[in-house]
């Protein structure tokens, strides 16, 4: 990823630079695109400041001269320009993951690594070990760029070496200290009553011109079969479809019955006993929204199911 990027920047730079020659537009490959001046700096400049930084400059230098012989000039330059940071004193973060091309199996694993990571190097490890904090980070992004290449020969090392830092850095970190949580408070639950018989009334909607019972209306069949196997006070189930007033009236019947039936079979289905399921079909007549003859009325392709 790194080395096509580069390659772009430097192809761009080479192609404006050129335009005054063209003997200059050539643009050279990606093996000549050497990071030799971030490189000479690394190498040459003096650390300073705390010893993490300088511990981490070392461990950077080394891994970018490592990366620049075995030609990956991209990442070479990457952590040439970490190193010298480092150097300077800065804080200079473990890897950013999104910054990289990792597959979702990948990060699963090394969202909590850098997570571990940075907690431990937040909370002291910098100052309690600096050097093995160095490596611990180190090693972290010398993991990261490696399964980006799917390097498999240095993944298992780099990998093998941040998780033995880690918890050896984990072991000298104080934790913060445990402070016992309240104990929970106990809610008295209120006691729920049980609707009155005359007051359960349930309706569900229907599509136009269908007797077939949507997710909806099979949410609330859900409810009212709980509900019925919940007490002991109920006699009988009354179920009664009904329809808009499209149609004719000979149909409109037919089709409430169907809507009742769908109604019936889908509670029996839930456990309900069948023998307390009443149906009834009422066609166009008693219509929950007055409307017309022959309007489409989406309230009124219902059923009604009442508890006794």
């Amino acid at each position: 990823m790194r080395s096509f990027i580069v390659f772009l920047s430097l192809a761009a730079v080479f192609l404006v630079a050129g335009c005054s020659d063209p003997r200059s537009w050539r643009i050279p490959s990606v093996g000549s695109l050497k990071p030799s001046n971030e490189l000479e700096k690394l190498n040459s400049v003096q650390a300073v400041g705390a010893p993490f930084t300088r511990y981490l400059f070392e461990e950077y230098r080394d891994y970018a001269n490592f990366r620049h012989e075995h030609r990956d000039y991209a990442d070479a330059l990457h952590f040439a320009r970490k190193g010298i940071a480092a150097a300077y004193g800065e804080t200079v973060m473990p890897e950013v993951l999104d910054d990289w091309d990792l597959n979702r199996g990948h990060l699963q694993e090394m969202v909590p690594a850098r997570a571990q990571l940075v907690d431990v190097l937040e909370n002291g490890g910098r100052d309690v070990a600096a050097r093995l904090a160095a490596r611990a980070q180190a090693r972290f992004d010398c993991w990261v760029e490696q399964q980006e290449e799917d390097w498999h020969g240095e993944i298992p090392h780099c990998r093998r070496e941040f998780y033995a830092a880690l918890r050896e850095l984990q072991t000298l970190v104080v934790p913060e200290p445990y402070v016992e949580p309240e104990p929970p408070v106990t809610v008295q639950q209120p006691v729920r009553e049980p609707v009155p018989l005359d007051q359960a009334m349930f309706i569900v909607f229907f599509d136009w011109d269908k007797s077939v019972l949507t997710q909806s209306a099979l949410d609330v069949l859900d409810a009212i079969a709980d509900e019925v196997k919940s007490r002991e006070d109920v006699t009988r189930i009354k179920i009664v479809g009904h329809t808009d007033s499209s149609g004719s009236r000979a149909y409109n019947q037919r089709l409430s019955m169907r809507r009742g039936n769908a109604v019936r079979d889908a509670l029996a289905e839930r456990g309900v006993d069948p023998s307390k399921l009443v149906v009834e079909g009422r066609g166009q007549e008693d219509l929950l929204v007055k409307t017309a003859d022959n309007v489409r009325e989406p309230a009124n392709r219902r059923a009604q199911i009442s508890l006794e």
